[in-house]
């Protein structure tokens, strides 16, 4: 079958496209013939080796798809051959990725794709989804009437935090770039703010003057004194990017709040967690709520090239999915 995939770690350009020996299922395995593959920061971080993680070489790049199953063993119960399914866990931990032809995805990773749901508008939100409601629900504990600051609001991430917070009944601060201040409040934030004005802290305190119980920042920037200064009597922060950034913690303001900063990356999720997830993330997709913001088509082929981008900075929020018939 056709992959895209790397014999070591590195930089982009190690990225080969070509003939990879073809996924073996095993009993609890399900084999997916791969419609679409969608291209995540992470997934550069797994490929150059920052994100450490054991690997098979040759290893297909790639964690998130969406599919039809071709076959399913007789420990994956609840999957038929032509089911339209996807996955967002894939290229971690020792499991091949997902930009090949075809994958092979643990049972308890794979979930059903709602129907009239195109492919490529789902594999575009299913990790930043994933990530957003882990950040909300299982580490932020927001609840409904609270007050959530998403920082980087009109990104990936950050507008599937805004959707997903408003949907669950929380006021949502957005902090994003004055041009993208419309499209956060069509997606439900009750006020934006700009993030590159200098009394922004001061706007944050005068939007939510009770202070913020989940503040959440996907830019990985990490600015916690100002994250704590404004934070509600036993807030939360919640941390979820910038693997590099080491931030000044004000641990004395903090405790005196009662306050608490937790970090997660998804690949460490349980596979509870992610199907916790995976229901949030099916009803938005199904009623139309969960959308990418922009979405890039290209073939498999063009792996490398999209990993150089992201790397680049290149893409914006944009977000590019690899369609392997188009290769």
């Amino acid at each position: 079958m056709r992959a895209a995939f790397i014999e070591e770690l590195g930089p982009a350009e190690n990225i080969r496209y070509g003939e990879m020996a073809p996924p073996v299922p095993g009993p609890t395995d399900v084999l997916v013939e791969v419609e679409a593959v969608s291209v995540n920061p992470v997934d550069t971080f797994v490929r150059s080796g920052l994100f450490r993680t054991p690997v098979e070489f040759p290893f297909a790049v790639s964690r998130d798809l969406v599919g039809t199953v071709v076959s399913a063993g007789p420990g994956a119960p609840g999957f038929a051959v032509g089911d339209r399914v996807w996955c967002n866990s894939l290229g971690h931990g020792g499991r091949q990725g997902a930009a090949a032809e075809q994958a092979v995805v643990p049972v308890d990773r794979l979930y059903h794709l709602p129907p009239g749901v195109d492919a490529a508008e789902a594999v575009a939100v299913v990790h930043p989804a994933g990530t957003a409601y882990l950040a909300l629900f299982t580490h932020g504990r927001v609840r409904p009437g609270e007050t959530v600051l998403v920082a980087g609001a009109a990104g990936n991430v950050g507008g599937a935090l805004v959707t997903m917070a408003v949907e669950a009944g929380a006021r949502v601060l957005a902090t994003a770039a004055a041009r993208d201040a419309e499209y956060c409040r069509s997606l439900g934030a009750a006020e934006v703010l700009d993030y590159e004005d200098p009394a922004l802290g001061e706007r944050i305190r005068e939007a939510a003057p009770q202070g913020i119980d989940v503040h959440i920042d996907t830019s990985g920037t990490n600015d916690l004194t100002t994250a704590v200064e404004v934070l509600a009597p036993r807030g939360r922060i919640v941390l979820l990017a910038g693997a590099r950034s080491r931030p000044v913690l004000p641990a004395g303001p903090l405790y005196m709040k009662d306050g608490a900063v937790v970090g997660f990356v998804i690949s460490h999720a349980t596979t509870a967690e992610l199907a916790e997830a995976a229901v949030a993330i099916n009803r938005l997709m199904a009623n139309g709520r969960l959308r990418a913001r922009s979405v890039e088509r290209a073939p498999l082929s063009d792996a490398a090239r999209t990993h150089q981008r992201i790397e680049a900075g290149e893409l914006h929020g944009s977000r590019v999915v690899l369609l392997p018939k188009e290769s």
